[in-house]
This record gives structure tokens, C-alpha cells and sequence, in this order.
């Protein structure tokens, strides 16, 4: 006989509720069934579902086809997914498996002497002082390289600017300057010249 686990309805005329039952499948919807093996009621909020997934899985295994809806009902159970599991259809992790990878060894405790641990400890601060000096080198050496080159970027604009700025007030100034000393000469070699000629 061909078995199937559908929904036979009861309740009133617009206030459906189910039955999950085993039938036979030439039984009509409502008609005499072999077992129930749940219950729904999609009236409520949320739906209440109500499924014996030992039962289910039984006449899973013997060969009873679910209907679509039936079907979404044992998924949502657990039912259909331990069904599958044990039909080799969906791989899982086993429990024997999670407590192996749970377990890890406990460490093998090792007691050094005190003198031992201090030494280690005592190379460690050392390493970190070290380390820390280095920074403090790297930093300055960094500080006095900015500085420097500031100084220089500040001497170059100075020399730029100097040469921009003398070179024409040396020619304005020098001009006339250089005009009046020659003058001042050229009148006291006339001077001169008169005095000696006298």
C-alpha cells in the first residue's frame, strides 16, 4: 500500500485546522487515516505546530511520501532534515567528532627556577629598554634634521632675498656715489695742480 503524510482538515468553515496524518493515498482528503502524527493550526500567531518526529521518521523511513505542505511542516519540525541526515543526504558534524576537537590537552606544566625566569625577564625589559632608546635616537636624530634643514630653507630665502634687493640699491647708491667721489678727486687734483703751478 502506498502511504503519504498529508494535512486532513477540521474546524469550522473559515477557521481551518489540520491533522498530520499518515493515509493511504487512495483515501479521499478527509477520509479514514492509519496514524496521526501531529497537529497545525495556521490561525494562530505564531502557527502552532505540533509534529511526534519519532513517528514521522519512522514512516519516512518505511516510505511515506510527504504532500509540498506536509513537508515544509516537518522541515520546520526537524523531522525532514533527520530524515535526511540518516538517508546520507546532508553531511553533518557529528557529536563523537565536536568533543574531539572540544578536548585539547591540558599544557605540561614545566617549574624553572626562580633564577631562570628572572634572567629571562630581565633580557626582555632590556630588549624593550633598548628598543625605546632607539625611538628616542631615531626622534631626535628626525627633530635636529627638520631643524637643519629649516635653518637652511631659512638662510637660502635670506641670500635670495639679499641679492634680489642690494644688487639695484647698490647700482642706485653706488652710481652716484662712485659720480661724487670722482668729482671730489678730479677738484682736488685741479686744486692741486693750481697750487703746485702758483
Amino acid at each position: 500500500m502506498a502511504t503519504k503524510i498529508r494535512l486532513t482538515r477540521l474546524g469550522k468553515k473559515k477557521q481551518p485546522t489540520y491533522r498530520v496524518v499518515v493515509i493511504d493515498s487512495r483515501k479521499p482528503r478527509d477520509g479514514k487515516y492509519i496514524e496521526q502524527l501531529g497537529f497545525y493550526d495556521p490561525r494562530q500567531s505564531p502557527s502552532l505546530i505540533q509534529i511526534d518526529n519519532e513517528r514521522a521518521l519512522h514512516w519516512l523511513n518505511t516510505g511515506a511520501q510527504p504532500t509540498e505542505r506536509a513537508q515544509k511542516l516537518l522541515e520546520i519540525s526537524g523531522a525532514w532534515t533527520q530524515f535526511k541526515v540518516a538517508k546520507g543526504e546532508i553531511h553533518t558534524v557529528g557529536d563523537a567528532e565536536v568533543e574531539e576537537v572540544v578536548k585539547v590537552e591540558e599544557p605540561v606544566k614545566v617549574e624553572e627556577p626562580a633564577e631562570v625566569v628572572a634572567e629571562f625577564v630581565l633580557e626582555e625589559v632590556v630588549k624593550v629598554e633598548e628598543v625605546v632608546k632607539v625611538e628616542e635616537v631615531v626622534k631626535v636624530e628626525e627633530a635636529v634634521k627638520v631643524e637643519e634643514t629649516t635653518e637652511e630653507v631659512i638662510e637660502e630665502a635670506v641670500e635670495e632675498a639679499v641679492e634680489e634687493v642690494a644688487v639695484p640699491v647698490t647700482e642706485d647708491v653706488a652710481q652716484p656715489a662712485a659720480e661724487e667721489a670722482v668729482e671730489e678727486a678730479v677738484d682736488e687734483a685741479e686744486t692741486a695742480d693750481e697750487s703746485e703751478n702758483s
